[in-house]
């Protein structure tokens, strides 16, 4: 995973991490995201499924709150996650390539971005093991904790 600046000097936003954490226990199966920083984020996921990958986007999530980002037992083992922070500036990404859009979207397949109208995006890879539900918790240095299980 990865961080990287967005145009503007943000100090504070440089130093933003994930912190990646399992949930057990509820009665039922979500995958989840934690806005624990300071600022607004927006979310993209991928994730491949019995049809083959996917991708979807934007949740814009307002500082200390969550969002069920997919309702139900996880789609699949590795969840790919490609967030922005829209107050500080920079963004979480990784090597894991795949398509995106400025607005709202719901992208089959991962080839082929650009000519199919669309950005190429990194993600970094979450791997929930065997877990039915997840929670991604995006976090500023001060907040920086356990996992929860």
């Amino acid at each position: 995973m990865k961080f990287r600046r967005a145009s503007g000097a943000c100090p504070r936003a440089a130093a933003t991490m994930v912190l990646i954490c399992v949930g057990a226990g509820s009665a039922h199966a979500d995958l989840k995201l934690c806005n624990s920083t300071a600022g607004r984020v927006g979310v993209a996921i991928g994730y491949q499924d019995n049809t083959g990958w996917a991708t979807e986007g934007w949740w814009n999530i307002a500082s200390q709150t969550c969002e069920t980002l997919l309702k139900g037992v996880l789609p699949s083992r590795f969840i790919y996650v490609h967030a922005v922070d829209y107050d500080r500036g920079g963004e979480w990404g990784g090597k894991n390539e795949m398509c995106t859009a400025d607005k709202s979207f719901a992208i089959r397949g991962v080839q082929d971005c650009a000519k199919r109208g669309y950005k190429r995006t990194g993600f970094f890879e979450v791997d929930t093991g065997e877990a039915k539900e997840w929670t991604i918790r995006l976090t500023d240095p001060e907040g920086q904790g356990k996992q929860e299980k």
